[in-house]
């Protein structure tokens, strides 16, 4: 298993098969109408990995814990927004999220910046993603890496008693 990228306190990898249980207990904990347009994962839980989320498609930043133990802090999913050959110079983040114990040293931006790396060596030319209009910290971190609003889709959820707009955003891999 190679290291994409390292920083001091975290680094970046592919994720493999045995990560499952901690991206999993990892999803369950970061769950929040803040991000997910899913209901609260409930027991007993589905696996983390299936056909349509396969370990090659997320890459997990381990870092040190409190008690100095190097964990996953967190994770990002990577794939072609769609099955056709015409679009395959694109890809999407469909996911990505940091563990509370792990936030504000880096990782969410450092796992970004894997995610464009490893896009780029796909031969991907553009990355997109889309984000819930309320998730102000997330579209913050994604203006600051570069992206911009593409279009925006109003009221297009219906989350804790309110409508949420989901936000279209990409930019250009070009170095």
């Amino acid at each position: 298993m190679s290291e994409i990228q390292a920083h001091p306190a975290h680094t970046v990898r592919p994720s493999v098969l045995s990560d499952e249980a901690a991206l999993g207990e990892l999803d369950r904990a970061t769950w929040s109408t803040l991000h997910a347009v899913s209901p609260m994962p409930q027991p007993p839980y589905a696996p983390f990995f299936d056909d349509n989320h396969r370990p090659q498609d997320f890459l997990v930043a381990e870092a040190r814990d409190g008690a100095g133990v190097v964990r996953p802090a967190g994770y990002i999913r990577l794939v072609p927004p769609t099955p056709l050959a015409c679009n395959a110079h694109v890809r999407q983040i469909q996911g990505l999220a940091v563990a509370d114990w792990a936030r504000g040293r880096g990782i969410a931006r450092g796992l970004l910046r894997a995610a464009m790396a490893v896009a780029r060596s796909q031969g991907a030319n553009r990355m997109t993603l889309r984000v819930l209009g309320h998730n102000t910290p997330a579209r913050a971190l994604y203006t600051s890496e570069g992206f911009v609003v593409e279009g925006v889709l109003p009221g297009e959820f219906f989350l804790g008693g309110r409508y949420a707009d989901d936000v279209l955003m990409g930019r250009s891999l070009a170095p």
